[in-house]
Order: structure tokens, then C-alpha cells, then sequence
């Protein structure tokens, strides 16, 4: 068994996602892993990582506008706005979806499926520079 390591950095825009599909797949031919799994991991706390639809954008704008309404700004109840007004609804979008995902790794490959893809879901309005740590294990 053996493990491989890596990190990098994704600039974002703003809201949005991002995706990383490529960049996750550089690291696992880095790895020359045949067969494993390969952990990706987001160090913050106001973007997430999602696996999801990457061949028809409007899937997309669509969770998009659903976490807008699931979770809007400028709500009256919430006291943590030390960063603005998007700082509170920024770490409650990143609890309901995830920092981290995993992907089995057969032949050398990920195995996403047809219309998947690995993205960055950034929740700020602000561009941040997120970083991503990637750990592939297998043999």
C-alpha cells in the first residue's frame, strides 16, 4: 500500500463553484496508484466541496439559487457577522454540504460517473484563495 500527497490552491471569484476535477486527477496519475481511493479536502470554513452535475451549467445556477433561498443573508437572527453580512450564512452552507469527498480509484482513474465532476462551492461574495489538500491511497 502506498500514499501520495498534495495540495493546491483554487482562486475563486466569489459565490459560485469552482470545479477541480482536473487538478484532483493530475494528483492521482501523480500518484500511480492503480487501484485506491482519493480523499479531497477543503481547509475552510465558509466554502465547501461538492461532487455534482458538470455538463449542463443550469443544474448549477439552480443550487445555486437554492441555497440563496435555504439560507439568505441579512437574516435578523444571526449575531455572527463579525465579517459581513454573508460570514454567518457562508459557515451554515458549508455544515449542510461538505469539506470533504472521496472517490474510488480503479485502472489509474477516478471513477466519477458520465455528468460528474468535483467543485469548490464557494459561499462568500468576495473572492478568497481556497486551499485544497488531495491523499490518494491504494497500490
Amino acid at each position: 500500500m502506498k500514499t501520495f500527497s498534495d495540495t493546491f490552491a483554487v482562486q475563486t471569484a466569489g459565490k459560485g463553484t469552482y470545479e477541480i476535477t482536473d487538478q484532483v486527477a493530475r494528483v492521482v496519475r501523480a500518484a500511480r496508484v492503480e487501484n485506491g481511493l482519493v480523499t479531497v479536502f477543503i481547509q475552510h470554513t465558509s466554502a465547501s466541496l461538492i461532487i455534482y452535475e458538470n455538463a449542463d451549467r443550469s443544474a448549477r445556477v439552480d443550487l445555486h439559487a437554492f441555497f440563496e433561498r435555504l439560507v439568505p443573508e441579512n437574516s435578523p437572527w444571526f449575531t455572527h457577522i463579525f465579517e459581513g453580512e454573508d460570514d454567518m450564512p457562508s459557515h451554515l452552507r458549508m455544515v449542510l454540504t461538505r469539506t470533504s469527498e472521496s472517490v474510488p480509484i480503479i485502472a489509474g482513474k477516478m471513477t466519477l460517473g458520465t455528468w460528474q465532476g468535483i467543485f469548490v462551492f464557494e459561499h462568500r461574495r468576495a473572492g478568497h484563495r481556497r486551499m485544497i489538500s488531495v491523499s490518494v491511497l491504494g497500490e
